[in-house]
């Protein structure tokens, strides 16, 4: 016998909506019937690959969760501690339109550390939705301090355990501006240890710690830095954290950095040209003795400082550490992060290439067949 499809009325959607919500509310990720999704009490984008899950805020735009299905650990897991549902930067976060703190004027004005982009609500533009291999979402925010709009597109790969991010940043004033823009992106317990070993190709470089005018002064080369005129090895972190910031340039057309944990067999990487990101930020800290947060940050500029200072500077090592926007410009900037299982024994990378839509990943030390390789397609095909 055939049966009838009967429509329900508006309230009795509204009512199975209702109690649809409260019997997921114990979950830790909740569809809503809005169809976004509620991760531990905050709006979230949630794109499910066959191989990877990545979470994304929208209270601050964060990359909040970025695991693979056969281990759970998500390197990401940085910030997320306090219960409050307010829009705050969390994991890998957005620093935009500047890189640390506001001049005093600007402060008392409002702006955040590190510009509003991690302190706003962002909007989803586009679901999570797979197509042409990978599972896509856009989202957007505007800073209105800044006279800035900042639109998303995220695509994690499908069979794949790596996702790509194009960020388009638009200036809504009426006159141009200077601006920067800080990929701040932040690794934490429990994936975060002792054993963890970051490596990165960067180059030349200077401690934040050394005094204006000129910080550059001594220079290091990655990955030392110096504490008391003594070597330190950055790619590792125990229980102190000094020299605390470390920028360095980057002299190759593509930057990377990844950590590894050989212990949990996994690796955390991120890759972007550096005609866009041409700076890398080395950030420790350490709390009661132990590890508690390494960032892994690329971006526009190596100096910590409000505009002020950055334009009395004007470039470290030949490297612009500000950009400029004109009115209504905008501009484009990409990058790739990956996930990789590795050996008990794995000892670090050193080197990344990315050639004929493969990037392959160079062991330390290590034979050639011990060298990994990622099929990530094209990236950045709409970055001039």
């Amino acid at each position: 016998m055939r049966r009838l499809a009967v429509r329900p009325s508006k309230p009795q959607i509204r009512s199975l909506c209702s109690r649809t919500l409260f019997l997921l509310a114990m979950l830790s990720v909740v569809p809503s019937c809005l169809a976004q999704t509620i991760v531990k009490g905050r709006r979230s984008l949630v794109l499910e690959g066959k191989v990877a899950q990545l979470v994304v805020d929208l209270g601050g735009g964060s990359f909040t969760n970025f695991h693979l299905r056969s281990q759970g650990i998500s390197p990401l897991n940085w910030g997320m501690t306090d219960k409050s549902t307010e829009p705050r930067p969390m994991g890998h976060f957005l620093c935009l339109d500047r890189w640390g703190q506001p001049s005093e004027a600007e402060l008392k004005n409002g702006m955040p550390f590190h510009g509003e982009a991690s302190y706003v609500e962002w909007q989803a533009k586009q679901l999570p939705h797979e197509s042409e291999g990978s599972v896509q979402a856009e989202m957007t925010a505007s800073l209105p301090l800044a006279g800035i709009k900042v639109d998303r597109h995220i695509a994690l790969s499908a069979s794949g355990a790596f996702f790509t991010v194009r960020e388009e940043i638009t200036n809504t004033n009426k006159l141009g501006r200077l601006y920067n823009i800080v990929q701040h992106a932040t690794i934490g317990p429990p994936f975060l240890d002792e054993s963890v070993v970051v490596d990165a190709n960067a180059r030349k470089g200077f401690m934040q710690g050394s005094p204006l005018p000129n910080p550059e002064e001594p220079s290091v080369y990655w990955p030392t830095g110096l504490l008391d005129g003594q070597p330190v090895n950055l790619r590792h972190l125990t229980d102190n954290h000094n020299p605390n910031v470390v920028s360095f340039t980057i002299d190759e057309e593509y930057g990377w950095v990844t950590a590894c944990n050989a212990a949990q067999g996994l690796m955390i990487g991120y890759l972007w040209k550096t005609s866009e990101y041409p700076w890398f930020n080395a950030w420790r800290h350490v709390e009661k003795g132990k590890p508690f947060a390494r960032g892994l940050e690329f971006g526009t500029t190596g100096l910590h400082q409000p505009f002020p200072v950055l334009v009395k500077k004007g470039k470290i090592f030949g490297h612009s550490i500000y950009e400029y926007l004109d009115a209504g410009e905008t501009a484009t900037k990409s990058y790739l992060c990956f996930l990789m299982e590795i050996p008990k024994d794995y000892a670090g990378v050193s080197n990344i290439q990315y050639k004929g839509k493969m990037l392959t990943i160079q062991e330390r030390g290590g034979a050639e067949t011990r060298n990994l390789k990622i099929e990530v397609g094209n990236l950045f095909p709409s970055v001039k």
